[in-house]
């Protein structure tokens, strides 16, 4: 209630200031003027009447202004401009001010929004979310699963069903997986993404491990793989908080709608491949979407098509490459293992741990962000790919040569050098651990002249011998150019004396 009475008491009779009079009454200067100027205007005096009551002076004092009747206001169209509502800048200010310039004498601001909001309240939780077009796109699994039959052996598997829905049309995207693991996860989102034909700003997952490694109320920690994908298409991803559903609510919907009116359909149905399972849930998609709204004009294609579609950011020129991401360390031979094939990287990193990213043909290696090595993927069990830059300078000079290559010098020496040759690097686990040695015995022609180095090489072939030392001191004893001695012709009976104690002494 106003205090009139009391401004009019100080005023009259305390011939109280106006400022005074608002410092006694707790309100502002201009409001004690304001009440004295109406005062005036209402032909009233002081004192006042008897009979008047403080209710009838504040009536003389503030009359309601004259009102039109509100069968000649139009009332705003609520649904379509819910739908104004969801495109990126708009705001109520500025649909009112469109309103009003249609409807000069329609109603207020206040008026507006209040029953603007009114309206949204009365429709579906999930519908109350205010979300941009093209802003948001929800993801998540079903919790039912779809079995699908083996034709050999009659086998059960159950198929996971991914979903997508968007925020501002509730556009629905669905298909069936093998799994929930990472490579299933990021190929759903590679062909959501294409099911749109554009992408959105922000992607609201579930804290799935697939794609949050660890989740946290404020810095969630993303797969690896999961934030190369988002960065290779340009959106943000903002995981659900653990515990919320109602961060998700759109996907939830979804995911209740799919199961209704797609996996409820197929309940009776037996299906034996994944991409048959696919095929039956398309055409029930494009039906779904295409359901009108029981509470908002159109369907979730039609908003989709209208508001949606060019809001959303234009798909890159290629589709995004799956690959996995590993923590790896080098060993001393400057090689990392993925798989059990090893790859190289430069020397200098011995002992340090790198970032493998491995896709299906390419091995990238990371150190603090920064690539360092790149190879072609092998399958090759047990083998190495090893680029020569990453050598050091003395193990490149080894790097230069081939068992072949050996072989063929060994050759232009003589057959006995070749045959040896072929020994020493049989004799070694990997032939490259014998190229020392082998490199060695050849360079002994240079010194010793290749006449000898043959002969000493027939001598060590019919011995059985494969180690350069010992071919080496044959050319320093002139093993070479003395005869092979027999060992069987020259070996002797047993010598038989009295000193010698047979069997039967220990008996």
């Amino acid at each position: 209630m106003r205090k009139i009475n009391e401004v009019l008491r100080l005023r009259f009779e305390l011939k109280r200031s106006h400022r005074q009079i608002a410092r006694s009454i707790g309100a502002a200067s201009s409001t004690v003027a304001e009440y004295l100027r109406r005062f005036g205007e209402a032909g009233l005096t002081w004192p006042l009447a008897a009979a008047l009551s403080e209710a009838e002076l504040e009536a003389k004092l503030f009359p309601p202004a004259p009102s039109e009747p509100v069968s000649e206001r139009v009332e705003p169209d609520w649904a379509a401009l819910h739908a104004q509502m969801r495109r990126p800048g708009v705001t109520l200010m500025l649909l009112w001010q469109e309103y009003r310039a249609s409807h000069p004498q329609g109603f207020a601001y206040s008026w507006f929004c209040e029953h603007y909001r009114s309206w949204v309240g009365r429709l579906d939780l999930v519908l109350r979310q205010e979300h941009r077009a093209g802003e948001k796109l929800f993801v998540d699994y079903a919790g039912q699963t779809v079995p699908v039959t083996d034709r050999d052996t009659g086998e059960l598997r159950c198929a996971s069903i991914f979903v997508g829905v968007l925020g501002a049309s509730n556009y629905t995207y669905a298909e069936a997986t093998w799994s929930q693991e990472l490579p299933e996860w990021i190929g759903s989102h590679v062909r959501c993404f294409e099911f749109l034909g554009g992408v959105p700003q922000i992607v609201v997952p579930d804290n799935l491990k697939s794609g949050v490694t660890h989740a946290h109320r404020y810095e969630p920690e993303l797969n690896p793989t999961y934030r190369e994908l988002a960065r290779h298409y340009g959106v943000a991803v903002i995981p659900a908080r653990a515990a919320r559903p109602r961060d998700k609510a759109k996907v939830e919907a979804g995911v209740q709608l799919v199961e209704r009116w797609i996996l409820a359909r197929l309940r009776n149905r037996e299906f034996f491949a994944l991409a048959q399972l696919n095929a039956a849930i398309t055409p029930l998609l494009v039906e779904l979407n295409a359901r009108a709204f029981k509470k908002l004009p159109g369907s979730r294609a039609s908003v989709f098509e209208a508001i949606d579609r060019p809001a959303l950011k234009a798909l890159p020129s290629v589709p995004y490459e799956y690959a996995d991401w590993k923590k790896v360390r080098v060993h001393l031979d400057y090689h990392i293992e993925f798989l059990r094939h090893y790859y190289s990287v430069p020397h200098a990193l011995v002992g340090k741990e790198l970032d493998a990213r491995v896709c299906a043909t390419t091995v990238e290696l990371f150190h603090r962000g920064v690539r360092v090595a790149s190879h072609i993927r092998s399958r090759r069990a047990g083998g190495f790919t090893t680029c020569p830059e990453h050598m050091p300078a003395s193990h490149r000079e080894y790097a230069k040569w081939t068992p072949e290559r050996l072989r063929e010098w060994a050759a232009t020496i003589g057959p006995a050098t070749a045959c040896v040759i072929s020994a020493i690097l049989a004799a070694r686990r990997h032939p490259q651990q014998g190229f020392r040695s082998a490199l060695g015995v050849l360079r002994l022609g240079k010194h010793y002249g290749n006449d000898r180095l043959e002969a000493v090489c027939q001598r060590a072939h019919t011995l059985r011998i494969t180690t350069f030392k010992s071919i080496e001191s044959m050319l320093k004893n002139n093993l070479d150019r003395s005869a092979l001695v027999d060992e069987d012709a020259t070996r002797q009976l047993p010598l038989l004396h009295e000193n010698i104690r047979g069997p039967e002494y220990y008996h």
